[in-house]
C-alpha cells in the first residue's frame, strides 16, 4: 500500500572526517535547518582527530545520532555505514563539504505528494567554490522524460547528477547494495541510473542544493586512468539499461560527455608533461577524434623553448602510441597548405 499525505521519515546522513574547522558546521546547519519536520540525522565520524566529536555532541537535538569509528575505515565504507544506519523512507547522503537549501527536503516531499514508493527525487543544484561563492548553476530540466531522454538530458547538460541534490528511496538503494563502483568515482550515479531505470522518478527543476569543489574534494586526487575506466563502466551500465533502438544514440552522446568531463579533469593537472599524458590517455581510452584540439595542445607545448619539456612530451606521446597519429596529422596539414 502506498502511503500518502503523511510526513515520511527522511534520513540525512553526513559522513565526515577532520572538517570540524572548515565545512562540517555548514553541512550540519543545512541539515538541522530543514523546514521539513520529520528527520533522522546521522553523523558518521571516520575517526577524526580534530574537534568533530565535541561539535556534534554539543548539538542539543534529538534528531541527531552520532557514530564515531575507532579507526578510519575509508570514505566509501563510511558512506556504506551511513546507509546501514538509515531509518528513513528516503535517504540523503550529504557530504561534509556540501549543503542543501533549508527547503530541500520539504520541496522534494511535496513534489512526491509524500508518497513512499518513489525511487528517486531530484532537484537542480549549484556549484560553489571553497569559500562558498557560486561558480555555476544547473536546473533540473528532465521532468517527466522517459529513461532514454533522461540519459540524453544528462549528457546534454539539462540536469546535473550529484548526491547533494538527490533523495534515494532507502529500501531500493539497500536492495541495490548501496553505492558501489570500481574506483568509487561514479558509484552514486551508477546507483541513480539503476534506480531511475527500475523505479518511478520525480524531477524538481528548482535549484535546492550546493556541491562544493575544492582541492581536498575526495575524488580530486584520482588519476585520469581511473576516471576514464570508471566513465566507460558507467556508460556501459547506461547502455545496458537503454532500449536497443537507442543504444547507438546514447553511446555517442555519452562518449562526447565523458571525453569532455575527463578533459576538464586533465586540464587542471599542473605539470605540462603529465597533463599531456592525461590528454593522450583520454584519446586512447575513448578513441575519440579530437585531432584539432590535440594539434593545438601539441603546437602550444612544443613552442616552449625548454628542451627537456619537448623530450618529455614526445616520450609521453610515444608511450601512449599516439605519436605516429599526431605526426601523420601534422604532415597532412603541411601537405594541404602547399
Amino acid at each position: 500500500m502506498i502511503a500518502m499525505g503523511a510526513n515520511p521519515l527522511v534520513t540525512i546522513a553526513i559522513p565526515t572526517y577532520n572538517r570540524a574547522g572548515s565545512y562540517l558546521p555548514q553541512a550540519l546547519q543545512s541539515a538541522l535547518g530543514q523546514t521539513y519536520p520529520n528527520l533522522d540525522i546521522v553523523v558518521a565520524d571516520n575517526c577524526s582527530s580534530d574537534g568533530t566529536e565535541a561539535i556534534v555532541r554539543g548539538l542539543v537535538d534529538s534528531r541527531v545520532r552520532y557514530f564515531r569509528h575507532t579507526v578510519n575505515i575509508g570514505a566509501h565504507a563510511n558512506s556504506k555505514f551511513c546507509l546501514e544506519q538509515a531509518r528513513g523512507v528516503y535517504f540523503l547522503l550529504l557530504q561534509d563539504d556540501n549543503v542543501t537549501d533549508e527547503d530541500f527536503i520539504d520541496t522534494c516531499m511535496r513534489a512526491a505528494d509524500y508518497r513512499t514508493d518513489i525511487g528517486l527525487i531530484r532537484t537542480g543544484m549549484r556549484w560553489i567554490d571553497a569559500e562558498g561563492k557560486v561558480v555555476g548553476e544547473g536546473l533540473n530540466l528532465v521532468g517527466d522524460l522517459p529513461l532514454e531522454e533522461f540519459f540524453l538530458g544528462w549528457f546534454n547538460g539539462r540536469t546535473p547528477m550529484h548526491l547533494c541534490s538527490t533523495l534515494f528511496n532507502t529500501t531500493r538503494l539497500k536492495e541495490l547494495g548501496g553505492f558501489n563502483s570500481k574506483h568509487h568515482l561514479f558509484d552514486d550515479i551508477i546507483a541513480e541510473v539503476w534506480i531511475a531505470a527500475n523505479c518511478k522518478r520525480i524531477d524538481v527543476p528548482d535549484i535546492k542544493a550546493s556541491w562544493r569543489h575544492h582541492s581536498n574534494t575526495v575524488t580530486a586526487s584520482a588519476g585520469i586512468s581511473s576516471w576514464c575506466e570508471e566513465s566507460k563502466i558507467l556508460l556501459d551500465v547506461v547502455c545496458s539499461l537503454t532500449h536497443e533502438s537507442k543504444v547507438a544514440l546514447i553511446k555517442n552522446a555519452g562518449i562526447r560527455f565523458f571525453v569532455g568531463h575527463n578533459y576538464r579533469i586533465a586540464k587542471k593537472i599542473r605539470s605540462p608533461v603529465s597533463r599531456l599524458i592525461a590528454y593522450a590517455t583520454i584519446l586512447r581510452e575513448f578513441d575519440y577524434p579530437f585531432s584539432l584540439f590535440i594539434s593545438l595542445v601539441i603546437s602550444t607545448a612544443l613552442s616552449r623553448p625548454v628542451h627537456s619539456l619537448k623530450l618529455g612530451i614526445k616520450k609521453a606521446l610515444q608511450m601512449t602510441g599516439l605519436w605516429l597519429k599526431i605526426d601523420a596529422f601534422r604532415k597532412s596539414l603541411q601537405e594541404s597548405q602547399r
